[in-house]
């Protein structure tokens, strides 16, 4: 656990995504806080492979004991993102919070991977995240706790993982980019721009559907890790933390954890991440 003297409490969340998976865990998290948690997702009704929607997502913020906003719509779409911070500042008053959360992905190899699945992924994950922080970008100004945080990975360029899985790796380093440069163009105006990525695989929806079912599942640590890095990150000072790429046990470690034994299995048995060389 992360030091209970920092807290998310009364701080407004606006997240892409969230309905399941590791954007509720980071947003169920803040509401144990006091968080208000805004999210805006697709998923307004019931998936037959996915698990939950932004209503039940919401529900369980409500429960965890945050204040919640469902906003159905589309990260790749301006309007649908403008409404998503318009509707999330009436209802809590401002945003201190930005979490670039949705993501698509297709680790087909290049002459695999149709043009409809690459645009997708272009859409979603890098001018997804550009749009939602340029638009909250001036209601971030006026907290004095302002973040975005992008679950996106290192800008590694081991050639290995370009050469694995092209589209995505663009898609994903796309996100990175916008840590990078939103970290040096904000600068001192007390904006904190970060990424945070996992060390290992997690276990979501994802990994059981596409990267190896059950058995991937079994070697991987719970969401709950990545929430508790996020819920260290965005409780830190937006001056002093800014411009990182953060891997989700290395913040805990910083945070004084020693045991991971409640997020899974021994490292040892764990399935690295991609983008992470061993």
């Amino acid at each position: 656990m992360t030091d209970s003297t920092r807290t998310l409490a009364g701080r407004t969340l606006l997240m892409s995504g969230g309905s399941r998976g590791i954007g509720l865990a980071i947003a169920l998290r803040a509401a144990r806080d006091g968080a208000n948690v805004a999210m805006l997702a697709k998923t307004d009704t019931p998936h037959p492979k996915l698990e939950g929607t932004v209503h039940t997502a919401a529900a369980q913020i409500e429960e965890a004991g945050g204040k919640a906003l469902a906003v159905v719509g589309d990260v790749r779409s301006e309007d649908s993102v403008q409404e998503a911070v318009d509707k999330t500042v009436e209802a809590f008053g401002g945003i201190d919070i930005v979490v670039n959360n949705a993501s698509a992905i297709d680790l087909s190899p290049t002459p695999a991977l149709a043009m409809k699945k690459y645009d997708l992924m272009q859409d979603i994950n890098c001018r997804g995240s550009f749009l939602l922080s340029k638009t909250a970008l001036p209601h971030l100004e006026t907290s004095d706790a302002a973040h975005i945080l992008t679950l996106s990975p290192p800008l590694n360029l081991n050639p290995k993982w370009a050469g694995s899985f092209l589209g995505y790796t663009i898609a994903k380093y796309g996100m990175s980019l916008v840590t990078l440069g939103l970290a040096e163009e904000l600068k001192g105006r007390g904006i904190a721009a970060n990424s945070l990525w996992p060390r290992t695989t997690i276990a979501t929806a994802a990994v059981a559907n596409l990267l190896g079912g059950e058995e991937m599942v079994a070697r991987s640590r719970t969401p709950e890790i990545m929430a508790d890095a996020a819920h260290a990150v965005l409780t830190r000072d937006p001056r002093e933390c800014t411009g990182n790429f953060f891997i989700d046990d290395d913040v805990l470690t910083e945070e004084g954890v020693t045991d991971f034994s409640v997020y899974g299995g021994p490292l040892e048995e764990l399935e690295l991440d991609i983008f992470l060389d061993a």
